[in-house]
This record gives C-alpha cells, sequence and structure tokens, in this order.
C-alpha cells in the first residue's frame, strides 16, 4: 500500500510537469504490452489495478513523443474485442433470439464485444489525477491521428468516455473573481484564447464590478477551467472590442445595465475536442445573470469571424464579388486602416463581404451543410441569431490577419432559441437580422 501511495504521488508530480523524456526501445514495448495485458485482464483487486494503472500512466508521462504514440498504438491495435469471442457470442445470440435466453445471450454479446482498450482506459480514470491523464492523453492522440488513422478507433472510444464522465450534470458553474487563487488566474491568462490578456491589469479590469466571468469545473478537476466565457454588462450593444477591454475606461454603473455582452469564449482543453458543453455554459450563465440583474433584457456576443479571411484565401472572386480592388494580403496586414480615405470606401463592401460569407459559405456537402465559420457554427447552433456586423471592431494584428478587422453580434434572444435552433438543425436556416439579411443580398 505503501508503494502505490508513493507511485501516486509520483503521478501527481508528473501530470503537467516538465520532465525530460526518453525513447521507448524493443524491450521496453515487450514489457509494456505485458503490463497493458495485466491491466486489461484486470488481474488482482483494486488497490491492485489502482497501482498499475497509476505505474502505466508514469511510463507514458516519462515517454518522448514517439514513445507516447507508440504506446497509443499498442492500445488502439492489440486491445480490441476478439474477433472469434465475438463470433461466438453473436451466434448463440441468434439462436436465442425469440426465446427465454435471448436477454442472457444479449448481455454475452455485449460483454464479448467489449474492447480490452475501454477497461484499460477505465482503470486510468480511477486513479489521482486520472481524469485529466486521459484529458492529456487524447490531447495527444488528436495529434498524432491526422499521419496515424489506426489510432482514430482509439480516438472514438476515448471519446466516448470522456463524454460520459465530463457530462454537463456533472459539472460545476463558478463564477470567478479577483479575489479567485492566483493559481487559477493564473490559468485563465494562459488559457485565454480570443483575446489575449496582456498584464494582470487587464485581468483585473475583465474582473471588475462591471464585468462577470464564470467557468465551468470538473470534480475531479478542481484547478482546472474547462471552458469560460467573459461578459460586459452594458446598456447598449457594444461593438467595438477595444473599447471593452480599455484598462483605463471608466467602471460602468451596472445598476444601469440592460445587455450583457459575451465577448469571449475559451475552451482550455484540447482533448476534450468533440465534448460539447459550451452551449449548457450560456444557458446556464444567462439564468445566473438574470437573477442577479433582473432589469437584463438583452444578451449578445461581440464574437470574431476566424474564417473569414481564410474561406477569401480559397474563394478570392469573393473580393470582386463585393468591389473590393485592396489585395488580400494588403487587408489582412490592416495598414489600410490608416489610409481615412480607404477606411471610408472600404467600410460598406467589407460589411458586404463578411454578411455574405456568414450567410452563405458553408463547410463540406449534404443536404444542408453547417456554416464555414466555427464560430457561427457555435452560436447560430444554439439557437443565436445574427443580429449586426461591426467595422473595425476588432484592430489588433490577431483582428486584421482573421477578418480584416470585422466582428460580429449574435443575439440570444431568449423567446426565439428553440425555434431558431430547430430550424438551423432541420433545414440549415441561419438566423439573422433584417439588416443583416439585406447586406448578404447579391448585387
Amino acid at each position: 500500500m505503501m508503494q502505490n501511495d508513493s507511485l501516486m504521488g509520483r503521478l501527481r508530480a508528473l501530470v503537467g510537469g516538465v520532465e525530460k523524456r526518453r525513447a521507448l526501445n524493443e524491450k521496453g514495448i515487450e514489457r509494456l504490452r505485458g503490463q497493458l495485458r495485466e491491466c486489461a485482464a484486470g488481474q488482482g483487486g483494486e488497490v491492485s489495478a489502482r497501482g498499475r494503472a497509476a505505474k502505466l500512466a508514469e511510463t507514458y508521462l516519462q515517454l518522448d513523443d514517439s514513445g507516447r504514440q507508440q504506446f497509443l498504438r499498442l492500445i488502439a491495435l492489440e486491445f480490441g474485442p476478439q474477433p472469434q469471442m465475438v463470433a461466438v457470442a453473436h451466434t448463440a445470440y441468434q439462436k436465442a433470439v425469440g426465446t427465454a435466453e435471448q436477454w442472457k445471450a444479449e448481455a454475452a454479446l455485449r460483454a464479448a464485444m467489449r474492447s480490452g482498450r475501454i477497461r484499460i482506459l477505465t482503470q486510468f480514470n480511477a486513479i489521482p489525477q486520472g481524469v485529466k491523464f486521459l484529458v492529456d492523453l487524447r490531447a495527444d492522440l488528436l495529434r498524432y491521428l491526422p499521419a496515424d488513422r489506426e489510432l482514430a478507433v482509439l480516438d472514438r472510444e476515448l471519446e466516448s468516455r470522456l463524454s460520459a464522465w465530463f457530462d454537463v450534470g456533472f459539472l460545476e458553474l463558478q463564477r470567478l473573481t479577483w479575489n479567485s487563487p492566483a493559481a487559477l488566474l493564473e490559468k485563465l491568462i494562459e488559457y485565454e484564447a480570443v483575446h489575449e490578456i496582456q498584464s494582470w491589469s487587464d485581468l483585473k479590469n475583465r474582473l471588475d464590478a462591471d464585468r462577470r466571468l464564470y467557468a465551468f469545473f470538473h470534480p475531479r478537476m478542481p484547478a482546472e477551467p474547462l471552458i469560460f466565457v467573459e461578459v460586459a454588462l452594458t446598456d447598449h450593444l457594444a461593438g467595438n472590442v477595444q473599447e471593452l477591454l480599455d484598462v483605463h475606461a471608466p467602471l460602468f454603473d451596472q445598476k444601469k445595465a440592460d445587455t450583457a455582452i459575451f465577448y469571449s469564449i475559451s475552451s482550455t482543453q484540447p482533448g476534450l475536442r468533440g465534448v460539447s458543453f459550451g452551449n449548457f455554459l450560456l444557458k446556464r450563465v444567462i439564468d445566473d445573470l438574470t437573477r442577479d440583474f433582473p432589469k437584463l433584457d438583452q444578451f449578445a456576443t461581440l464574437s470574431p469571424i476566424p474564417g473569414l479571411a481564410s474561406w477569401v484565401r480559397k474563394n478570392p472572386q469573393s473580393l470582386a464579388d463585393c468591389a473590393i480592388d485592396v489585395p488580400l494580403e494588403q487587408l489582412v496586414s490592416g495598414v489600410w486602416a490608416n489610409d481615412k480615405k480607404l477606411q471610408r470606401s472600404l467600410r460598406e463592401p467589407l460589411i458586404r463581404l463578411a454578411a455574405r460569407y456568414l450567410a452563405e459559405a458553408k463547410r463540406g456537402s449534404g443536404e444542408f451543410p453547417p456554416p464555414y465559420d466555427p464560430v457561427a457554427r457555435f452560436h447560430l447552433g444554439n439557437g443565436a441569431r445574427i443580429e449586426r456586423l461591426n467595422y473595425l471592431a476588432d484592430t489588433s494584428v490577431k483582428g486584421f490577419a482573421q477578418s480584416f478587422g470585422l466582428m460580429v453580434n449574435y443575439r440570444y434572444e431568449l423567446e426565439a432559441l428553440e425555434n431558431n435552433l430547430e430550424a438551423f438543425s432541420a433545414q440549415g436556416r441561419i438566423a439573422m437580422s433584417s439588416a443583416v439579411r439585406r447586406q448578404a443580398r447579391p448585387g
């Protein structure tokens, strides 16, 4: 038991730590294969299983990138269901259909199809820091996947496990403030993915009395925000992120607020890609804000348009279609914004370009392909509507590079969310204000 406790402590120190990593040689692969077999077989009691899983996790964390990929390949390729056992169980089930033995045979077939991969992943989940270990392991897996498609079967099983373990019913919503632990505030700075936090003064501004910051946490990862949203309380539909982030701007009287602006939503764990809980975060936050500020009657975002420039690069004729004769590379540089005349002349054409992009650009094929823009997919998929396009709303280097400085407001009108979502899901219909719809029209 003392040995296992020591091993658990070693694992806690390794997760998230930085240490020189080693390669995995042939002898190491054979030893690892044997350990994985013991883990998949579930030999020994609970204490033995936890110690064995912790030792395997420690081995994984000590490996270099190539070694980790070999580790994952072993699990993916050698610990699936046994075809012969599945065939026998399937035959028995077919014979039992319609008899009193059908349900017993069905259970046996289900057990035969359960892979050793699942048993290994479940044992990892049971150890201290095990949930965080598996989230980080999947982040590695996703990096290897494009060049190693044989890992896809492991990714599907791990994503399924994580979706169950990170069900929204298990998550805790917390409001973070300037008085939150310093280590947690440092992670906000590290994880902010939309508008980089420039300093502690910048962070303090985002946590001031006229602001709110909410995050989802998992009880097994209490020091790791999974996703967080930053909110500004205002009396208008904000259209400029520089104004929202201005640390010298006067404090707004929150008692006068009738509008909540969600200006940054950041997912923090790459290993949870495909595990969706962002929509539940916004709904929970809206409920919380409505309770604290009954006068709020407008909920909207000030969002980037991250796919616009890349879509234009793939569809260069879109510039000419909107009567824009400025080269793409000049547009993304932002230099043109220093020329007042050019700035004025490009206003309507660039807004028209963005409107058409949000209304028409699609990803993939099919009867109702989703929008090309990832932020649009998220908000439209939550029942929001495209409310307004904002010119020179983000004049940072990143803002020009991804969307020529434009941003968009998505409005969450509570009475319309369900209808918008149903129309978007069933018919691919994009909800938008009449102004944006006019801007998106051809001609």
